[in-house]
């Protein structure tokens, strides 16, 4: 196929027996055998497949033709390191068969790059089984990450998703330690003096990114499903390093209810016998959704009530739900090619939080999503540099650069939309007739469209291919006059400069009007042109994209807007949070102004809902993160800030009850933490004498939601012991989710002599020769280099820091995917374009081949920051100046 770049049809594989042995603690090398059971469709003398970082040592084909078996033996390897691909050359010509067997023995590295086959560094809790490798810091674990590309890491393969395939896999394990793989054990042997073979039943058919191995010294908690599926409750264990295993109940509750609602709404039941949850120490992304066994993060598994900040109830029951998602979506049906990512990624960013819905409805989680998905989606599709939802891939090692939210959050709010226009009942349907039809195959989004349309009636193709195919999406202009509305669709940009051949794409936008008079709830309008006029308009009350269910801006005008901002009462807080966020991004863009933005959320001084405050305040720090670096500027919108939520912090104080709702536990910390941050001198004087009472007493006695109000605290008034302290609490403490909370909270240390002589040493030294406890993992690297970045003091000195050290850094981000996101989230907060300049001239000689994309967005999103500050500082400074926010 001329639009990808793959390996060659002649070789196809049906089935893998893979083995696993003589695993080497000391140079972290290992053993391998794999048999393949292909079928070669022309002659050939010539093998191509996928195997990097691998020593090819013998191959052997075997061809049966029915009457005898022929052999052709080879150890003559060439390597193509850029495309991770060894060739097998064969001195004779093999002949075409269907029915062959392609045997490989290799030697393999269990590396630490969180890739592949390796091994990932932790602090056991409690005495750890005599066989686990250990140095004189950490005992090690072991699992595998292969998507995208990365089972070629582990073991010789035809490694492309389309390429599916059984698996019989095995392993040689110490006796004391537990070997996991997608299915359940088959058997164990002893192989020889204190180890044994641990043999697997075979996999359905499937990728060989799914693939997955573990071994450790695990435990385990168990459920079961309330249904049964061929007669039987399916086991759901959560594994975890001894000790930890009682944090993975939260998990548990979740996963086996999930499994029984997927399986009810799809109408196709969990397909494996068994269902394992992994809590891995060192993790690139949130989690990988393994078939049978889905490996996490230890952040998105392991919940401790004593010790753990509720926030993080949320993510697990999320996390947890959007990877058994996969197990349908993606594993059972799996994407045609890497182009179709978003088929995986976006259903199962919908089906987590459906879950989630229906498991918690008082946590709101579709207001979450408009607040945090739809934003973060709506920041990326804003972009000149972004991408379509269903992006070309040529190569299938350029893949990592689009798991992005695109792929995830606009690809799930275009699903929401569609669901919202065709009810849930219905897109179940749909998706059922989907993963009944292609179940075990692969599939492409025309695929889901048909199946789609058969169960609705819709031309859902004709709805959704402008969503999917084309860049970015709508800004809808409203504009009045008396009884009717005029609206226009154009394409947005967040630098509003769009150009007339960047906005030539008309959308299908369902309006959710509300508003008509004479009509109730409301209206399933539908604008299907550049503009429409609708007539029967309440001039006294009427609101575009009810429930935020569209993927679009809304530009009121502004006299519209004030007075929305006087009928707070008559919105949902989906709508509140839409036209917050609308707001901050029209200002941003040029369209409008941060003063409407200010005059807007000054009336939610009154507000009580946790996710409707979480808009307001991420709007004031968008403002901060852009105009903060004046001073003037800065000191107005903290004041403002205070003004704001200074009764709110009054009422709902510092002290938690056990029958208060999830929501006002986490709006406590949230509005605390505004607080702090804009030094409320009361709230900063309480949480500083918390600070002080712990690092004396040496026990917290305050409740674990609110340590990042009192490390931000610390860090503001004393910065040289904070950051001492929380360094030391980040290595030796023992709270699951500490280690991130102490790193974001670093990240807001001013003083530049600490964060030149402390902070950056420690995000970026490699340990060894570093002590391990002044060097963060590469995989948590972005908790503290985010912050640093969004800090206007640390930004330039971060920067100036990795352009001293690059070879530094690369050598520490040797995997792609954590050097993508480093570059992403170090680079794109400057507000001068100067820095756009200062990134091209600096990487114009460097491989930037895994980041290349992420470059182009960074620079988009400097260029919108700088124009956004240029343009309206001045207007700002007026605004804050007439409403008594400066004298």
């Amino acid at each position: 196929m001329a639009d990808r770049d793959i390996l060659p049809a002649v070789v196809k594989p049906s089935h893998y027996d893979l083995s696993i042995s003589s695993l080497n603690f000391s140079n972290w090398s290992y053993q391998g055998h794999v048999s393949i059971n292909v079928s070669i469709s022309e002659p050939l003398k010539e093998i191509v497949l996928n195997s990097l970082e691998l020593t090819l040592e013998k191959a052997e084909v075997a061809v049966d033709s029915g009457k005898s078996v022929q052999s052709f033996k080879t150890s003559t390897f060439s390597y193509d390191d850029k495309k991770q691909r060894a060739t097998l050359q064969f001195a004779e010509e093999i002949p075409a068969s269907q029915q062959a067997t392609l045997a490989i023995s290799f030697k393999g590295t269990i590396n630490n790059d969180m890739a592949g086959f390796y091994r990932s560094k932790y602090k056991p809790v409690v005495p750890a089984a005599a066989s686990v490798p250990k140095d004189e810091t950490f005992h090690y674990m072991f699992s595998t990450q292969f998507e995208a590309c990365d089972a070629r890491r582990a073991f010789p393969c035809f490694d492309e998703p389309r390429l599916k395939a059984t698996f019989d896999f095995q392993i040689e394990t110490p006796e004391d330690q537990v070997a996991l793989s997608n299915m359940p054990v088959k058997s164990v042997t002893k192989s020889r003096d204190g180890f044994q073979t641990v043999t697997f039943e075979r996999t359905p058919v499937m990728s060989t990114y799914l693939l997955a191995w573990a071994m450790g010294d695990f435990e385990y908690v168990e459920a079961f499903t309330g249904r049964r599926y061929n007669g039987k409750q399916i086991p759901v264990r959560v594994y975890t390093t001894r000790g930890l295993k009682e944090q993975g109940r939260w998990a548990l509750e979740h996963a086996p209810k999930t499994i029984d609602l997927f399986s009810e709404s799809f109408g196709i039941d969990y397909p494996l016998p068994k269902s394992d949850l992994l809590a891995v120490h060192e993790f690139t992304h949130g989690a990988m959704e393994n078939w049978g066994l889905v490996t996490y993060r230890t952040t998105a598994v392991l919940f401790d009530e004593k010790t753990s900040d509720a926030r993080y109830k949320n993510r697990v029951a999320y996390v947890v739900a959007h990877e058994l998602a996969h197990q349908w979506f993606g594993n059972l049906v799996t994407m045609d090619w890497w182009d179709e990512l978003w088929l995986n990624e976006s259903f199962a960013t919908w089906a987590g939080w459906y879950a989630v819905n229906e498991f918690h409805p008082d946590w709101q989680v579709w207001a979450q999503f408009v607040n945090e998905g739809m934003e973060m989606a709506f920041k990326l599709d804003g972009m000149r540099a972004s991408h379509p939802v269903h992006v070309p891939v040529q190569d299938a090692l350029d893949v990592n650069q689009i798991f992005d939210h695109i792929s995830y959050l606009k690809g799930c709010s275009t699903l929401r939309m569609l669901v919202n226009h065709l009810g849930v009942k219905t897109f179940l349907q749909g998706v059922g007739v989907y993963l009944r039809k292609h179940a075990y195959g692969n599939a492409k989004t025309e695929y889901l469209w048909q199946a789609l349309s058969e169960a609705s009636g819709a031309n859902v193709n004709e709805l959704m291919g402008n969503w999917i195919e084309k860049i970015g999406h709508p800004l809808i202009t409203v504009a009045e006059e008396p009884g009717q509305i005029s609206i226009k669709q154009n394409r947005f940009l967040s630098t509003g400069d769009v150009k007339p051949e960047e906005d030539e794409t008309v959308w299908w936008v369902p309006l959710g009007l509300q508003g008509k008079v004479g009509e109730q709830g409301i209206q399933t309008l539908a604008l299907t042109d550049r503009d429409t006029t609708i007539r029967d308009i309440d001039d006294d009350f009427y609101k575009l994209n009810s429930n935020a269910t569209g993927f679009y801006r809304t530009n009121y005008p502004p006299a519209r807007l004030a007075k929305l901002g006087t009928q707070l009462d008559r919105l949902t807080n989906e709508d509140k949070i839409s036209i917050i966020g609308s707001t901050a991004d029209l200002a941003f863009s040029g369209y409008g102004s941060p003063a409407s933005l200010l005059s807007f959320i000054q009336g939610f001084g009154g507000e009580t809902n946790h996710l409707v405050w979480c808009a307001v305040l991420d709007s004031l720090n968008g403002l901060k993160s852009i105009f903060g670096q004046d001073d003037d500027l800065k000191q107005g919108l903290e004041n403002f800030s205070l003004k704001l939520v200074d009764n709110a912090v009054a009422k709902i104080g510092w002290e938690f009850s056990e029958n208060e709702d999830y929501l006002t536990g986490l709006l406590r910390k949230r509005l605390l933490l505004h607080a702090v941050a804009n030094r409320h001198t009361a709230a900063s004087e309480k949480a500083l004498s918390l600070f002080d009472a712990w690092v004396s007493q040496g026990t917290t006695a305050f409740n674990p939601n609110l340590r990042t109000v009192i490390y931000r605290a610390a860090i503001r008034a004393k910065p040289a012991e904070a950051v001492k302290v929380l360094k030391k609490e980040w290595y030796n403490g023992s709270s699951i989710d500490g280690k991130e909370l102490c790193l974001s909270s670093l990240g807001h240390t001013r003083d530049p002599e600490l964060i030149k002589s402390e902070l950056l040493p420690f995000l970026f030294d490699l340990s060894p020769p570093a002590p391990a406890s002044e060097s963060i993992p590469s995989g948590d690297m972005h908790s503290l280099g985010s912050p640093l970045a969004a800090n206007s003091v640390a930004r330039n000195i971060q920067w100036d820091y990795i352009r001293e050290n690059w070879s530094k850094l690369t050598t520490k981000m040797a995997n792609p995917v954590v050097l993508d996101r480093f570059v992403k989230i170090s680079l794109n907060k400057f507000v001068d374009v100067k820095y756009v300049s200062e990134i091209e001239k600096f990487f114009e000689d460097k491989d930037t081949s895994s980041f290349d994309r992420t470059l182009e967005q960074v620079k988009d999103a400097i260029r919108g920051r700088a124009a956004y500050y240029s343009r309206d500082r001045d207007v700002l400074r007026e605004w804050l100046k007439a409403n008594n926010y400066l004298s």
